[in-house]
């Protein structure tokens, strides 16, 4: 008894009438208010009260962050928002703007950038048959390669290889990969063969 009189002093009415309403399709209400030291009159008086306008004024504060976020496409977190917030006439303070979007479930889209982990194995130098010329007379002649990093939100940073035709600019062989590894670019290549049968002589 004496622990709860201590938490109760941190639990907000509001709080309280929230829970109790949300229990009583499960439990009397009479008896939750008395458990939890409510009131009764407290309770259902809270049903005919206009919101403060503290509420008020958080629940307008909460639309246009929700605006921000939207407008950002979900990057932006509680730093930019309270920037912007700032920029718009808000006097008050960034834990409020943090709180709401805590209790909200708003939170950004966070990108960690890429940093490519250094490879101690010697490079292999190989001959430079295109040497620079990428003109074609037709399909199949002359193909590129190139990995493209890609950020997911499940699996962070992925890697997608893919083999490209000079003449019509268009992907001939791709392999999406978790790992950048040479296998995944001979994939791609392979890939491509299989799909284009090019004949002998293709750079």
């Amino acid at each position: 008894k004496k622990g709860y009189d201590h938490i109760r002093e941190k639990i907000d009415e509001q709080e309280l009438i929230d829970l109790i309403t949300k229990e009583s399709e499960h439990h009397p209400i009479q008896m939750m208010c008395s458990v939890l030291k409510m009131p009764k009159s407290t309770y259902y008086q809270s049903f005919h009260k206009k919101p403060n306008s503290y509420h008020v004024a958080n629940e307008q504060l909460l639309e246009r962050i929700r605006a921000i976020h939207k407008e950002s496409k979900g990057r932006y977190g509680a730093p930019k928002i309270f920037e912007i917030l700032k920029k718009e006439g808000y006097t008050g303070s960034i834990n409020r703007v943090q709180r709401l979007m805590k209790q909200a479930g708003i939170q950004s889209c966070i990108v960690k950038k890429f940093r490519p982990t250094p490879t101690q194995k010697p490079v292999e130098e190989r001959e430079n048959v295109l040497n620079q010329d990428f003109t074609t007379t037709t399909i199949n002649e002359k193909w590129v390669a190139d990995i493209t990093y890609v950020h997911t939100l499940r699996d962070g940073w992925c890697y997608l290889a893919s083999v490209l035709d000079l003449h019509t600019k268009k992907v001939v062989g791709y392999k999406f990969s978790r790992t950048m590894t040479s296998e995944i670019v001979l994939e791609a290549l392979q890939n491509a063969i299989q799909d284009q049968k090019p004949d002998p002589g293709l750079i």
